[in-house]
Parts: structure tokens; sequence; C-alpha cells
């Protein structure tokens, strides 16, 4: 199972859309960057057909250390989360991709 990396998807821009290399990177550092502000200021974003990644919190609660079995506080925090549209949990599955409603 391979990885792809921040250079494979910026390799890939570079085969498919024909923008040099350099100004493929600058493209893929230019739309994760737009990407991370949106998260960081609590909005989600939203890929069609490939999912929603949106920042959620969590509050305090109470968690177990599994050596000792004392418990511990664990701190409030914001969380990433990423839910998959149903085209890409189709493709992952092998099965048939239902057509998207096209916009009028």
């Amino acid at each position: 199972m391979e990885t792809l990396t921040r250079s494979g998807l910026a390799e890939a821009i570079f085969a498919q859309v024909g923008l040099s290399r350099s100004e493929s990177a600058l493209l893929l550092e230019s739309v994760l960057e737009a990407m991370s502000r949106s998260l960081e200021a609590g909005d989600a974003v939203k890929i069609t057909g490939f999912g929603t990644f949106a920042v959620r919190s969590k509050g305090q609660r109470i968690g177990r250390n599994p050596k000792t079995g004392e418990e511990v506080p664990i701190s409030p925090r914001r969380v990433l989360t990423f839910r998959p549209s149903q085209q890409l949990r189709a493709r992952i599955n092998d099965e048939p991709i239902a057509a998207e409603p096209v916009p009028a």
C-alpha cells in the first residue's frame, strides 16, 4: 500500500494540468493553505465528490491511564474530522457510483 504525499500530488497536477513543476507545487500549497486557514477559523471545507473536513470541539472529560488505571483529566480541545462523500465511499467499496445531480 502506497501513501500519496504532497510531492506526489504536485506531480499529478504537473502531469494532468500541464503547469510547470514549480507552478504545480505552488498551486497545491495555495490550496492546502486556504483549506488550513478555513479549518483554523472553525469553518468546514467541503469538496464535492470527495468529502467534508470539519473542526469539532470536545469538552473536558476524565480519562484513565492504561498502565496505572489512574483517572486523569483530558483537556478540552478541537479535533479535525473527515466525512467522506457517498461517491468516495462507493469508489472505495467498488460499488457503482450514483450519478451526481447537475446544478441548475
